[in-house]
């Protein structure tokens, strides 16, 4: 972790943001997995992209909304790792959810539902909080000086 001057490094911010959005796709598959696996014959990426699976009608849809959020959770975990500053991260998330809008209309067309535009949202702002959170606790730690006092 470098806090000096801020060096522009295009394909740095590019990594970053493939890094974090595979690990939130991942992580919302393996949620998906665990909250759906019983429920539904068979996992297709529809649960994903297909704004008509997020309803709050059905227990299904609940389920979606579920590893939704669980997996905005974990992208606020990884953005520690992978960003590791506390003003940067809602760049990131935002990015990350705009991506996200992309792949959601080649799919299955612009999301017409409202909820589906309130748990993005939710888990947007979460991710975003969470990880400025996190992050600031991180930068706030004390560094040991232990390690740097030579024994004579």
């Amino acid at each position: 972790m470098f806090y000096g001057t801020a060096v522009w490094d295009p394909w740095l911010i590019v990594g970053q943001i493939i890094c974090l959005q595979c690990s939130y796709y991942l992580t919302l598959g393996l949620f998906t997995m665990v909250f759906l696996g019983l429920r539904v014959p068979r996992l297709s990426l529809v649960y994903f992209f297909d704004y008509a699976t997020l309803t709050t009608s059905t227990f299904t849809g609940w389920c979606v909304i579920a590893s939704l959020l669980f997996s905005s959770l974990a992208g606020a975990v990884y953005m520690i790792f992978l960003v590791e500053r506390a003003r940067k991260c809602l760049d990131f998330s935002a990015t990350l959810y705009i991506v996200h809008l992309f792949f959601c209309i080649m799919y299955g067309g612009w999301p017409s539902s409202m909820a589906w535009w309130v748990v993005n949202g939710t888990g947007l702002a979460v991710m975003a909080l969470l990880a400025e959170y996190l992050c600031i606790k991180r930068e706030q730690r004390e560094i040991p000086m232990d390690r740097f006092n030579s024994r004579v």
